[in-house]
């Protein structure tokens, strides 16, 4: 994978695949650019897709900097390298948030934003979901183990095959013979526990600076993170949004469903 260097010095992983309209895919919380593995042949676009610092083949660093404003700049110090002077963002989750940022920030740089099942109001009960795992190495010791598992207890995502939940743990955990390791670095729970601990900010204002961009937003119709009612309220704020709520699938879709590429299509369409 190709690096480039962050504005304090970390070396940080990317991949650059096809041509057309730039489009940088970013990820969820703990994990990488095997995040968009499923959708990538669907979408006819230059796909750049960082690791973050402190995850996948990227340099760890000071868990203080494991933020969504140090990683919006990683972000645009990436564009900078590639010499992009505006390209789109798909976001997942994590990346969403990312997004918005980047579009109360630095609006000039984006073509477009398409949000995977993320939005301004983030649920409580699907908060918590994620702090119970994060930094911490699963119990099941092989993939196969930990692919069943998801398949059983995952009750939220439905119909999916087996092998693609054996593709999901390979993409997110390293197997070892002490068992399976998180692709990150655990101090990551560090920050989050940390960020938690202050007011809560107020983000539809960053939802907001999304207006005049072509904006898509793809949620799962069992998410516990992003509820129906943020997502009608971000439609009812931006009635020309794209939008899809994928079924049998909770937090988040894998964006190779045929709900979420209908949306990722119309999406791109406009960015045209």
């Amino acid at each position: 994978m190709p690096v480039y260097h962050s504005h304090d010095g970390l070396v940080l992983h990317y991949s650059d695949q096809g041509s057309g309209v730039p489009m940088i895919a970013l990820a969820g919380l703990t994990r990488n650019g095997a995040d968009f593995d499923h959708v990538a042949p669907h979408l006819p676009v230059r796909l750049i897709r960082p690791d973050y610092r402190g995850r996948g083949l990227s340099d760890w660093a000071d868990p203080a900097t494991y933020t969504v404003a140090q990683e919006a700049t990683d972000v645009l110090a990436l564009m900078d390298h590639l010499g992009l002077e505006r390209a789109a963002i798909l976001g997942t989750s994590r990346g969403g948030l990312i997004a918005m940022l980047l579009a109360a920030t630095a609006n000039d740089r984006l073509i477009g934003v398409a949000l995977n099942d993320i939005g301004p109001d983030i649920a409580p009960s699907g908060l918590e979901v994620i702090k119970g795992y994060l930094g911490r190495n699963p119990p099941q010791k092989t993939y196969a183990e930990a692919a069943e598992a998801r398949a059983t207890l995952w009750t939220h995502f439905e119909g999916v095959p087996m092998d693609r939940w054996q593709a999901e743990v390979r993409a997110h955990y390293q197997q070892t013979p002490d068992g399976l390791v998180i692709r990150y670095d655990p101090k990551l729970r560090d920050a989050v526990l940390n960020t938690g601990a202050q007011p809560v900010p107020d983000l539809w204002p960053l939802f907001d600076a999304l207006n005049g961009l072509p904006l898509a937003l793809i949620r799962g119709a069992n998410s516990d993170l992003l509820t129906q009612e943020t997502a009608d309220e971000m439609a009812c704020r931006r009635p020309d949004m794209i939008r899809s709520d994928v079924p049998g699938r909770g937090h988040v879709p894998f964006l190779d469903e045929p709900a979420a590429l209908a949306a990722l299509h119309q999406w791109l369409d406009k960015l045209q």
